[in-house]
């Protein structure tokens, strides 16, 4: 065996005395037995801070600035081959290549059927260094791009409204454990789901019936368990929109909207799913691009409010995962800004991920350049990166025998 130095065998012994720690075992093992301990035996969800602090350490030393700007971007198949739909192409592989993003989402027309869809997944795995969420719309109801699509063979649910008129949040977390295992089965690792919007204005299309309803406490407990059901299959959950978006009366999709609600009435109601979600273990939050003019004296959308997303959400609610944007090709982004203008305003204002920027090599390269003009500090960038590949290792997205934490998981 190998000498090591004595930062390395230090480090070591943190991190074995970390995994013993983390699964609850007081043991009286042999010098031997000790020996052969590996963190790439441990369960990921179950390793402490300073042994996941060390992995990601690890993890980002090895990492360009480039890669870690692709981590902050979930980018949708036409950023990467506008001609390709449901099958990788060169042009696929090439930017997956060179971008790196952090992840990808998949919409009904990527998807044929279960063996097609499968082997997209594997295929665009297989062209980044580090493993990429594959997230999708999968709420149930309207909103379920796979179990809307023929031949996908997955469960149907019915709208969140109905699961919510049961009163029973058993069968939040059934939809949440059924949606999870099913879809992962798939290759899929990342649920933008569930909605933990309120259903407070009848006027309000774009949330109606995706929310379990209008009872803030009731609303609470389907969010919590639904986040229960898909993490425990190895699905990110992201509760969204925040802060909050059901009681709007016009639609973000197709322009400017503002919230006409206080900073109390939000802490009353609106807050209480997202804090119940939050204690659940939320892995992400998707900010909404509603204005709350009232509480931010600006038209600014609350996706590019530091105050929103960084004094609020960040400190005040004190969510420490993946804060991430709503889509960015929403025109309440677009008529008012450009892609790599509102990347670099999102990201200033707390965001982590950038979810489908309008034009990504034009968001990517803007926050490149951000770093490099002193706009955004590398810092900064680290920030987000390490959130994002805490999140991969918990899950088992970033697999603790991947080549990237090699130096770590496998003594020489």
């Amino acid at each position: 065996m190998k000498k090591y130095t004595i930062i390395s065998l230090m480090l070591l012994c943190l991190i074995l005395a970390g995994i013993l720690t983390a699964c609850g075992k007081i043991t009286n093992k042999t010098e031997s037995e000790e020996a052969s301990t590996s963190i790439k035996d441990a369960d990921p969800e179950n390793l402490d801070d300073i042994t996941m602090d060390a992995l990601v350490d690890e993890a980002m030393k090895q990492m360009t600035l480039e890669q870690k700007i692709g981590q902050m971007f979930i980018v949708c198949t036409d950023s990467l081959d506008f001609n390709a739909e449901t099958e990788i192409t060169d042009q696929m592989k090439e930017n997956l290549n060179h971008y790196q993003p952090g992840g990808v989402i998949l919409f009904s027309f990527n998807l044929d059927n279960r063996d097609q869809t499968s082997q997209f997944i594997s295929d665009m795995k297989q062209m980044t260094e580090i493993p990429m969420f594959i997230a999708v719309d999968e709420e149930g109801g309207n909103v379920a791009r796979i179990a809307n699509t023929d031949g996908m063979g997955t469960t149907k649910f019915p709208t969140m409204a109905s699961i919510g008129e049961t009163g029973d949040p058993s069968q939040a977390y059934n939809v949440g454990n059924t949606i999870g295992r099913e879809i992962s089965e798939l290759g899929f690792n990342l649920d933008f789901a569930p909605v933990a919007d309120l259903a407070t204005n009848e006027n309000n299309t774009e949330i109606g019936e995706r929310s379990f309803g209008s009872d803030p406490e009731l609303v609470s407990q389907m969010v919590s368990q639904e986040v229960k059901g898909l993490q425990q299959n190895g699905v990110s959950a992201t509760l969204k929109h925040f802060p909050g978006q059901g009681n709007a009366g016009e639609d973000t999709h197709k322009g400017y909207v503002n919230l006409d609600v206080t900073i109390d009435r939000l802490r009353d109601n609106e807050f209480l799913p997202f804090e119940e979600g939050i204690a659940a273990g939320a892995d992400l939050i998707m900010v909404s691009h509603v204005s709350v003019k009232a509480i931010t004296q600006s038209d600014v959308p609350a996706s590019l409010s530091s105050l929103m997303v960084n004094d609020i959400l960040r400190e005040e609610l004190q969510y420490d995962n993946i804060i991430i944007t709503d889509a960015m090709n929403m025109k309440i982004i677009t008529k008012f800004y450009d892609s790599g203008q509102a990347a670099v305003a999102a990201i200033k204002a707390g965001n982590d991920i950038i979810l489908m920027p309008d034009d990504f090599e034009s968001a990517y390269e803007a926050v490149r350049e951000a770093v490099k003009d002193g706009t955004l500090s590398e810092k900064r960038i680290n920030t987000s990166v390490r959130r994002i590949l805490k999140v991969k290792i918990c899950r088992g997205i970033l697999s603790l025998n991947s080549s990237i934490l090699e130096k770590i998981t496998q003594p020489e």
